[in-house]
């Protein structure tokens, strides 16, 4: 499991997994089994571009800071667990809730 691969911080959610960090979640499942990650703006400018993805889109509505980890990429959990990582960074520079 993803989560697994990053001590820090562990999943949360039993019908719709997630994690969070000083009060702000920075991943999440939707219905679809899909997942977003949370970014800043320039993070996600550069990632919507480099994984060729969109937006995270959860209950229809769009996850404004979250890009969608497309379906290529879920089988390198390694990768994955180093952008998972950045985006608790980023969740962590914020102002805790």
């Amino acid at each position: 499991m993803l989560v697994d691969k990053c001590p820090r911080f562990k999943i949360k959610g039993k019908t719709m997994p997630y994690t969070s960090a000083n009060g702000h979640m920075f991943s999440l499942f939707n219905k679809n089994n899909e997942i977003g990650m949370r970014f800043s703006k320039d993070v996600q400018k550069k990632y919507l571009k480099e994984f060729n993805t969109t937006h995270f889109i959860s209950y229809g509505a769009v996850m404004r800071g979250y890009v969608l980890i497309p379906e290529t990429m879920l089988n390198d959990l390694d990768l994955l667990a180093i952008y998972l990582n950045e985006s608790y960074e980023y969740v962590m520079s914020l102002d805790p809730k």
